[in-house]
């Protein structure tokens, strides 16, 4: 019989072994769990990264000093990027009654490129979104402004030369961002009136920006062409680098979306090592028959590497089929509840793990037994159960452990990540090794009955060890599953911690200290709550350790904060929101310094006790460097890179800011406020914190969506589980029959058996997956950490409950067949 024949026979052998269609099923599943989580979270960080790069109204964004040169614009063109301009600048607004200081972003035909302008035809008329700019002699404006300066909608306001229309009220721009720079109300023309309007002059402070749009290939050719070409002052930016509390959400969302994937990637491997292996334990008799037929062990090797590939292949090829149907019903109903979906495309980078995962899983769980038994004689092979072996069973764990942490590392990339999860699992396994010899103890004791639950008992002892496998699993499953519902819990609170419903969105600026409590009685008085009112002064830092800044850090034109003035400030208490991560602040030192922002003293290479020089006006101030705090930027609350210790800054001239909140009904207070405060300037952010608020909310979707499919991947991956040793366990129930067992014996011990199991599982899953929780939320999410009490009452109760309706599954064929039927199909 040639090779070919061979191999042809023992498929159609195999696929009459329920074994082998119990591993099938389990590939099929582990693959389609895989690709459908893979494709779906690539979908939803896709539309994500989509809505978020409305704050930047385009994919990039090219900020100059300068104009920029009309070849950008071309390159950029010519590669198939859409793009767009605009020119942003401080000017005075001419009204009927007066004029006012406002921020003026004028944009082109194109504009925005991402996003949509939101406004109202009147004040109190309904909002609407649109996709462009205004028209050339027209004018957007602040609805404030319309009071301020006694206008209405129709009339015209002169900007520099020219008398523009009143179009429309701004209520939100798409690139509206957070800059303390910004302190006037904002208006957007177009960018043809620039010229006539002869506000920019040479000496002008102005910013031209670039903006592009296009795919991220085309995004980093046109980068690389423009790199070299850039000049001081130029920036290229992302959504990544913009906004703190932006990228933050979308840093944690992307962190989140890998850990969904990853757990999706240990779920699969659980799924097909239980049922491959379950497979190659049971090749014995196959193997003692191709002995006895004369093969010899490499061509019996080589035989089943060809047919464990042939499955894999079968088996991924199914699962792909499942997947992708049932990833674009899940993206057509994520787009429902989106606000800005995306089409749904299939990404082959997302597949990939799903390919590698199977066949990595199959090989390394299944051909190690299969190898051990191609090298014993046919008798050996019939009279014993290789493979089984205690120094055997460490061998195979050892080889799984390490492929499957090499699929969570190749999957990832997150060395926190797999050392977070294997710690995990490494806690539970010990603990199941500790509580193992006391459960088999205790049981060993129990003698049979007529009671279910004796019968329950004295069936786990008999199955203690496939029971142990098995409650090793559950509660392997359990954990990776809960470390999701965890992690996502977690990072909820956090947000709406940073950012509650009453977080500031307003910011006052430029209080001069004789106002200060004039200020601070104004806001009281109206109800507007506020934290405090911090001294400010702006500085630049200009030296390290007597060195030029520009030579004490390599990397000085990527830091932004090294290339522009600072708002400086000091305090005596550190701000609630902040977070001391070296040194001591000043209560506990007494000694002068200054307080530096963890994320900058790390870009800088600082060390403690480092002398820092700073340029405010025209004198130049020295302190070391005491601590180093970290800074909740997205909390909204006024936060400082550099915080001196008092009376290092006292001889300063400084004008003090604070923030409070508003609600969008009394925006009438803002000018009241400015009239009793005209040198006061009012920053609105509350449209900058909407648009925060929105971006959660699609990443808390796009992780309920993904916590949802865990789960059902994981009670799939406990039937795979169950259905491993459903032959032993039916031939088991229908002798029990035979010799006279009611049903609801049968059905109440199984279902406590299987219950017992859960509860055990459930705990240690519980205890396992916070101490992966509290890695992960450390080193991954940088938040904060607390054990979950309801979670150690609710999920042991819910395992136990699942277990218990799976093991009354699995006895469904011996209730309701002929016991002498069923063991004849159980013989087939």
């Amino acid at each position: 019989m040639s090779g070919l024949h061979r191999l042809g026979w023992l498929s159609r052998r195999d696929w009459r072994q329920r074994d082998v269609r119990v591993m099938l099923a389990s590939l099929m599943v582990a693959v389609g769990i895989v690709a459908t989580i893979g494709l779906f979270a690539d979908h939803l960080q896709r539309t994500i990264m989509t809505s978020a790069t409305s704050f930047l109204a385009a994919d990039r964004q090219l900020a100059s000093s300068h104009p920029l040169p009309e070849a950008f614009r071309s390159e950029a063109e010519n590669r198939g990027l859409a793009t767009a301009r605009q020119i942003a600048f401080a000017t005075m607004l001419q009204g009927g009654e007066g004029m006012g200081l406002v921020r003026v972003r004028a944009v082109d035909g194109d504009y925005p490129l991402r996003g949509e302008v939101e406004i109202q035809d009147a004040p109190g008329e309904p909002r609407r979104m649109v996709g462009h700019g205004p028209q050339e002699g027209g004018i957007w404006v602040n609805s404030r402004l319309l009071r301020l300066l006694d206008v209405a909608p129709g009339d015209r306001v002169g900007v520099g030369d020219v008398r523009l229309r009143i179009t429309g009220v701004l209520v939100r721009s798409p690139d509206a961002g957070f800059d303390l720079a910004a302190l006037a109300p904002r208006v957007m023309m177009h960018h043809a009136d620039v010229e006539a309007a002869g506000v920019v002059q040479p000496g002008s402070r102005v910013t031209y920006r670039g903006l592009y749009a296009g795919t991220e290939s085309q995004l980093s050719g046109f980068h690389e062409w423009l790199q070299p070409r850039l000049r001081e002052g130029q920036r290229w930016r992302s959504v990544e680098d913009g906004q703190a509390g932006v990228s933050d959400a979308l840093d944690r969302a992307e962190r989140f979306l890998l850990l969904g994937g990853s757990l999706a990637v240990l779920l699969a491997a659980v799924a097909v090592a239980v049922a491959s292996r379950q497979y190659a334990l049971g090749q014995r008799d196959t193997v003692a028959l191709l002995k006895t037929l004369g093969l010899d062990g490499r061509t019996i090797g080589r035989l089943y590497l060809l047919r464990l590939g042939l499955w894999g292949v079968v088996g991924t090829g199914l699962g792909l089929l499942l997947a992708l149907p049932l990833f674009a019903v899940l993206a057509h109903i994520a787009n429902r509840f989106l606000e800005e979906p995306v089409a749904w495309q299939v990404s082959p980078t997302a597949l990939l793990p799903a390919l590698v995962t199977a066949f990595v899983a199959l090989f390394a769980f299944a051909w190690p037994p299969i190898r051990r038994l191609r090298g014993v004689t046919a008798m050996q092979v019939l009279r014993a159960a290789p493979g089984e072996q205690g120094r055997w069973v460490v061998l195979d764990l050892t080889v799984a452990v390490v492929a499957i942490f090499g699929l969570l590392w190749f999957y990832s990339g997150e060395v926190w990540l797999v050392l977070a999860l294997l710690g995990g699992l490494a806690a539970l396994l010990a603990v199941l090794t500790l509580l193992s010899a006391g459960i088999v103890s205790i049981l060993g004791r129990i003698r049979g009955g007529n009671r279910a639950w004796r019968l329950a008992l004295v069936a786990l002892y008999r199955h203690r060890r496939s029971g142990l496998a098995q409650m090793s699993v559950f509660a392997m499953v359990l954990m990776l599953a809960a470390t999701l519902f965890l992690t996502r819990s977690a990072l909820l609170e956090d947000w709406h911690r940073q950012l509650p419903e009453d977080a500031p969105n307003h910011f006052l600026i430029n209080i001069a200290p004789e106002k200060v409590e004039a200020v601070g009685d104004f806001l009281e008085a109206h109800g507007m709550s506020f934290e405090a009112l911090y001294p400010m002064v702006r500085g630049r830092l200009v030296r390290i350790n007597g060195e030029p800044v520009r030579q004490a850090v390599s990397k000085h034109d990527e830091i932004g904060a090294l290339n522009r003035d600072l708002n400086l400030t000091w305090m005596a208490e550190l701000p609630s929101d902040n977070r001391l991560q070296r040194g001591q602040w000043w209560d506990d030192t007494g000694g002068e310094g200054v307080s530096v922002e963890a994320e900058l003293f790390e870009e800088m290479g600082l060390s403690m006790g480092d002398e820092l020089t700073f340029r405010i006006g025209g004198q130049q101030v020295t302190a070391p460097v005491r601590s180093v705090r970290s800074v909740q930027w997205e909390s909204m609350q006024p936060n400082f890179f550099m915080v001196f210790a008092p009376g290092k800054l006292d001889n300063l001239s400084a004008t003090w800011l604070t923030s409070f909140h508003l609600e969008e009904g009394r925006k009438d207070l803002l000018n009241e406020l400015g009239r009793q405060f005209p040198a006061v300037s009012i920053l609105e952010v509350d449209h900058f914190i909407e648009r925060i608020r929105i971006i959660i909310a699609q990443v808390t979707r796009a992780m309920e969506a993904l916590l949802s499919m865990i789960l059902v991947s994981a009670l799939l991956v406990m039937a795979a589980v169950v259905s491993a040793t459903l032959g032993a366990r039916q031939r088991e129930g229908a002798l029990l029959r035979t010799l006279g067992a009611r049903r609801g014996l049968l059905v109440g011990s199984s279902m406590l058996e299987f219950a017992l199991m859960g509860l055990i599982a459930g705990f240690l899953g519980v205890l396992a997956a916070e101490l992966a929780v509290w890695a992960l939320q450390y080193r991954l999410f940088e938040g904060s950490f607390r054990l979950h009490a309801e979670l150690w009452l609710v999920l042991p109760a819910v395992s136990a409950l699942v277990l218990a309706l799976m093991g009354r599954w699995q006895l469904s064929p011996v209730l309701n067949v002929s016991p002498m039927l069923l063991l004849r199909r159980l013989e087939d």
